[in-house]
């Protein structure tokens, strides 16, 4: 039987009580929490250094826009899944992030379970394209 695969998550939100409970949530036998950013630019330098396969990104971060870093990280790491994580849901900042290519959302106040089913749907998303 396979050794289950175990996906490397970065987390960049400038809110810190947001990123400890994501690591809290997302740590664990399928998801591993290779850093955090709390805020943009340090984020995408650091997301370029770690190359993970998964990155928790905050739309809105006082020194950066996220759609500006999604961007960013989507043309460096095109197979790095990104998920927006933001208390705005209108409809044109979600159709905005979906043309810019993120993979899903985590709409603030989350639970750990709308956080892990987001997760797992961005997982079997990679796995299914590592496969090929």
């Amino acid at each position: 039987m396979p050794e289950p695969v175990v996906l490397s998550v970065f987390i960049i939100d400038d809110n810190e009580t947001t990123r400890a409970i994501l690591r809290m949530i997302i740590q664990g036998e399928n998801y591993h929490v290779i850093g955090e950013a709390n805020n943009g630019i340090s984020g995408l330098a650091r997301a370029r250094r770690l190359r993970p396969d998964i990155v928790c990104l905050d739309i809105e971060m006082p020194d950066s826009n996220g759609l500006d870093i999604l961007i960013e990280i989507k043309q460096t790491l095109p197979n790095t899944a990104v998920l927006m994580v933001t208390g705005n849901n209108d409809r044109a900042t979600i159709v905005t992030a979906i043309q810019r290519g993120a993979s899903g959302f985590i709409l603030k106040p989350f639970n750990s379970g709308v956080v892990l089913d987001t997760l797992n749907k961005a997982a079997a998303f990679l796995k299914s394209h590592l496969k090929k």
